[in-house]
């Protein structure tokens, strides 16, 4: 019995515990409500100005590319203890480049 190959790519992936919704297209409306609602408050006050959108925007940004935003985006995960799945980070990482940093 032969198996279509789209078939063939799940199953292999299942095999080794590989989930294909890693790999899928960034959700901009769910990184946009994770960044609302577990990023925006920490970042206000950090910025000391009450506003959360300054931390992406000041001249003095730490993220100067794709690499480092994604890393930026894991470690508050990490750090913070956000419970952000890797697709959620992927989703945020996306929302702020767009909305931001516009990196290509």
């Amino acid at each position: 019995m032969k198996l279509p190959l789209i078939k063939l790519i799940f199953v292999f992936a299942a095999m080794f515990g590989l989930h294909l919704s890693v790999y899928a297209a960034p959700d901009l409306a769910n990184g946009k409500k994770i960044d609302q609602e577990k990023c925006y408050a920490c970042h206000a006050k950090k910025s000391g100005f009450g506003n959360g959108d300054m931390i992406y925007t000041r001249s003095d940004s730490k993220v100067k590319n794709l690499q480092n935003l994604k890393t930026m985006v894991a470690r508050c995960n990490t750090e913070l203890r956000l419970d952000l799945f890797p697709e959620d980070e992927a989703d945020v990482t996306a929302f702020l480049n767009k909305q931001f940093y516009k990196f290509k």
